[in-house]
């Protein structure tokens, strides 16, 4: 097998190196193509397109596979915390007992932020959106830590960095949420793991007594687990890209943040429980529904079944589906919408038109319905997603640093007008 592509333009042949990956992936190297034919590609959505090469996430949507640097996600969300993965997607390797110990610690020193944070979110309405008020307050830790600005950073001031958004996340996101509602913030609470301080922070009412379930907690585990990284999506590209500018660390997360917010990639657990609700106010009419879906010229669109990469299954379904289960189970949740979502799973695991096109539930449709579950108002599911994509945008970041990748730029072919005089507006 030959390990180069042949491009013929004008007359003239053009040989590109064939490179392929370790899970035998292969891609046509276009790095000299431009300077010595002339020639761009074009991609729209970069569908097609290599950016990077990366060891940290393998996916394979034809065979539903989800690895993060050659461990199974079914293995990690069963087995480890969000925590231990977190340590693998950034360094490489999953930690060992004294690394992990001094990880947590100092991750648990690092939880509370500074109180002039507060004034900054005082100064949001209580309406404003979660997600903008989170991507504010994560770019404004570059104020509190200017050093975080330096492009030659070392070893252990980037760790440093590490640690704090990792530890200041939680506490952040949480007080989003008490904006909204309009609630005096919770502090952390160190004595307990980063999952359960993180509902006490949202959840806590002043002079009550809370103990996170430990059923919800393993829940949010795992919901974490499965989101922390995802490859080379909108949000994780735009962190590479602007990290590319050697920006620092908080404003390149800001930026995924904001990637995330789009509705056609971090909002889709909140279509879901939007679509339900819909269904909810029609009448509740499940097969009704779902025959709307099987035709072809109804506007009406089922969220939350397939997905754009995975196109056999979804392997995080499987995984927080029992979890979904299990919380719905133990919190006895009287809710019809979430009666109308197992309603819909029914039928969509059990008729051959959803059973044949593979549009079985995915990740989306579960965690929505964990999160409605859990009494988490839609606005806060995508900073939930931020919350476990955090690892993620960290090693990918860390990683295209490390490489001395490039700054991004890309090409574009032009198609405005030509060359033209300029006429003075009495001319006109």
């Amino acid at each position: 097998m030959s390990d180069k592509a042949i491009i013929t333009y004008n007359g003239q042949s053009y040989e590109l190196p064939v490179i392929e990956g370790t899970e035998n992936e292969k891609a046509v190297d276009i790095s000299k193509l431009r300077a010595e034919s002339g020639l761009i590609t074009l991609d729209f959505g970069y569908k097609n397109t290599g950016a990077t090469t990366s060891a940290i996430t393998f996916l394979d949507g034809e065979e539903g596979i989800l690895r993060y640097r050659g461990y199974s996600i079914e293995e990690l969300a069963e087995s480890a915390s969000f925590l231990e993965v977190a340590y693998l997607l950034i360094f490489g390797e999953l930690p060992t007992k004294s690394e992990f110990e001094k990880f947590n610690a100092d991750i648990t020193k690092h939880t509370l932020v500074h109180e002039e944070i507060k004034n900054i979110l005082d100064g949001f309405p209580s309406k404003s959106h979660p997600m903008g008020v989170l991507s504010s307050l994560i770019s404004s830790l570059t104020a509190f830590y200017p050093e975080s600005l330096d492009p030659n950073r070392s070893a252990d001031q980037v760790y440093l960095s590490v640690i704090r958004i990792l530890a200041k996340m939680p506490t952040i996101a949480a007080w989003a949420y008490k904006n909204e509602l309009g609630h005096p913030v919770n502090y952390p609470d160190n004595s307990l793991d980063y999952c359960s301080n993180f509902l006490k922070m949202m959840f806590a009412i002043p002079s009550d007594v809370y103990k996170a379930d430990s059923v919800v907690a393993d829940a949010l585990n795992k919901l974490l687990i499965l989101h922390a990284d995802h490859e080379q999506n909108c949000s994780t590209s735009t962190v590479r890209i602007v990290g590319s500018s050697h920006a620092s660390l908080y404003s390149a997360i800001s930026a995924g943040i904001s990637a995330l917010w789009g509705p056609l990639h971090g909002g889709a657990n909140q279509a879901v429980i939007e679509m339900l609700e819909a269904i909810r106010k029609d009448g509740g009419g499940v097969q009704k529904f779902m025959d709307k879906a099987k035709d072809k010229d109804d506007p009406f669109r089922l969220m939350g079944f397939g997905h754009r990469v995975y196109k056999n299954f979804d392997p995080r379904a499987k995984i927080i589906k029992k979890a979904a289960d299990s919380v719905l189970a133990k919190l006895g949740v009287n809710d019809p919408v979430l009666e109308i979502a197992k309603g819909l799973e029914e039928v969509a695991l059990s008729d051959p038109y959803f059973v044949e096109r593979k549009l079985y539930p995915n990740v989306d449709f579960y965690s929505g319905i964990i999160y409605r579950a859990l009494g988490i108002p839609t606005q806060m599911f995508t900073v939930m997603f931020a919350l476990g994509r955090l690892p993620g945008w960290i090693a990918q970041w860390k990683e295209m640093r490390e490489n001395n990748e490039p700054i991004g730029r890309p090409r574009q072919i032009y198609t405005g007008a030509k060359a033209r005089p300029f006429t003075n507006i009495g001319d006109r």
